[in-house]
């Protein structure tokens, strides 16, 4: 992957302050707040760390009705909002890092979509890098989201970022020359 431009760590208290995360880029990746909808985000972390729920909530606010569900058994669910497409993306299940050409994902790999992406390490560096990484880690009561940007796009979503009601920031640049 490509060197990061830059990263926030952000602490997330509970399932609310998640929620709240994913409320923030909502308007940034359907283009609300940009006039640029599309993207791809990639979600890591251990099960039940939170990639679920925050792309629940990120769907939700980007306008998704009824049921969203987890594409872990079906490894894709898709919507449509107007004339926008967005694809949720599981490799939990992937044993080989090329299953998810096999099943010929790489043509969802759009800028004019939001592609979210669970589990993506399981493609073993076969992905484009994400304009976000988002990598959440449980950390005592709470977790940790660290947001890196690896493009110009996911780089405007992080610096439009306002720390959730009771997240604490740690700001990080990468080295320079990283980029």
């Amino acid at each position: 992957m490509s060197a990061p431009l830059c990263s926030l760590t952000l602490h997330l208290p509970d399932e609310a302050a998640t929620e709240s995360l994913a409320r923030q880029l909502a308007p940034l990746v359907s283009g609300r707040d940009t006039g640029l909808a599309g993207g791809c985000i990639h979600l890591q972390g251990d099960l039940g760390a939170g990639k679920t729920a925050f792309t629940r909530a990120l769907l939700r606010e980007c306008g998704i009705t009824g049921r969203i569900k987890s594409p872990s058994y079906a490894l894709l669910e898709s919507y449509k909002v107007s004339n926008l497409y967005f694809y949720h993306l599981d490799f939990y299940r992937f044993s080989d890092s090329r299953e998810w050409l096999d099943a010929g994902f790489r043509d969802l790999l759009r800028d004019d979509a939001v592609v979210l992406i669970e589990w993506p390490e399981r493609a073993e560096g076969l992905l484009p890098p994400p304009d976000l990484l988002i990598s959440l880690a449980y950390v005592g009561e709470g977790r940790d989201a660290t947001l890196t940007a690896y493009t110009a796009r996911g780089q405007t979503w992080l610096n439009a970022i306002v720390p959730p009601p009771s997240a604490a920031p740690s700001p990080r640049q990468a080295p320079p020359g990283a980029a």
